[in-house]
């Protein structure tokens, strides 16, 4: 079949047309890029978070909350003791009798004094009628409280008249045997003897210094309250101590 010239070449110019639109269509026009799915995503942020987490600057720890510390009233006596002595410091003794024991004849146990180096002596001026201004006022033993120049010669002294075989100065408290919370004596050596840190019963109950502080810091908080007289606290605190802390016969 024979195609004149005119037919041919409208066909020509028809194949040329559609093959520049479509070239056109190629090199101008692109296919928006998908959005990137949600999960995606997620992996993306996690995986930025996570490369930032690591080239970050180390920073310090967060701090921990600060526990208040125990109100100055329930701090044992000795334990902050200073070359400074308090506002009523007199050397020597200055103390009254301490409060006889029920029974005067109970055997001595590992932890208690020797009653007859240490019987104890209170303080005249701390009274029932006055321990609202006296030993329940926050910070007031420190204003009595003797200096560690008079409590460290006295423990040397006293270590030699115990008769210690382990004379080390810091294996000892100086301590108040009627702690100066329950209204003992500040210097009368009588109050004062060089009590062990570490001791105990033959049932291994701890009975030395820090065991003493708990249960001064207890007997304290009773006479506060008002469950306990002043006097019963300073005849539990005194030469039987471990026997009234464990409830021994």
């Amino acid at each position: 079949m024979r195609i004149d010239a005119g037919t041919r070449l409208i066909a020509c110019l028809l194949l040329a047309a559609a093959i520049a639109s479509g070239c056109d269509v190629a090199t101008t026009s692109r296919s928006p890029s998908p959005s990137p799915s949600p999960a995606a995503t997620a992996t993306a942020t996690a995986t930025a978070t996570a490369i930032a987490t690591a080239t970050a600057t180390p920073t310090a720890p967060p701090t921990a909350s600060v526990v208040p510390s125990p109100d100055a009233t329930d701090a044992e006596d000795e334990s902050s003791a200073t070359d400074v002595p308090g506002a009523s410091f007199t050397a020597g003794p200055s103390g009254a009798p301490a409060p006889t024991p029920s029974s005067s004849a109970v055997a001595r146990l590992p932890g208690e004094p020797d009653p007859t180096l240490t019987p104890g002596a209170i303080n005249p001026s701390v009274t029932q009628a006055n321990i609202r201004s006296t030993i329940c006022v926050s910070g007031w033993t420190a204003t009595i409280r003797p200096p560690s120049s008079y409590t460290n010669k006295l423990k040397a002294q006293q270590i030699v008249q115990y008769g210690y075989t382990t004379t080390s100065a810091s294996l000892y408290e100086e301590d108040h045997l009627i702690s100066l919370q329950l209204g003992g004596a500040p210097t009368d050596p009588r109050n004062l003897w060089p009590e062990p840190y570490t001791i105990s019963l033959q049932s291994g109950q701890a009975s030395g210094a820090r065991t003493k502080d708990v249960f001064e810091t207890a007997l304290k908080k009773k006479v506060c309250a008002g469950t306990m007289t002043l006097a019963d606290a300073q005849r539990e605190i005194g030469i039987h101590w471990v026997h009234a802390y464990y409830s021994l016969p």
